[in-house]
């Protein structure tokens, strides 16, 4: 575990020009040398994860754009079929019409 290296000193007496009690400030302090340094983000960390999730989303949409141009061709599959089975139906009716 590593602690944040900060000036405790200081951090404690900025917080009690701005109103913290002698007790509040010391505790503030406290809590903030016993965060482990190493389960915090860093810039590279975070740029990391942005790069990380670019790639996915570039991922995501080549899926989506390939999963709309299915449903387009299954689509007018459909409308390809129904259409045919439509003028089956209004030809077999026009023959026992006759």
């Amino acid at each position: 575990m590593s602690a944040l290296t900060i000036d405790t000193l200081a951090v404690a007496q900025a917080l009690r020009k701005r109103g913290f009690t002698e007790d509040q400030a010391t505790g503030v302090v406290e809590a903030m040398v016993s965060i482990d340094a190493g389960a915090l983000a860093t810039k590279a960390d975070v740029r990391d994860l942005e790069v990380k999730m670019e790639k996915i989303e570039t991922r995501l949409e080549g899926r989506i754009d390939s999963s709309a141009a299915n449903l387009k061709v299954d689509i007018l599959r459909w409308l390809v079929v129904t259409q045919i089975a439509l003028g089956g139906f209004l030809f077999a009716a026009m023959k026992l019409t006759r």
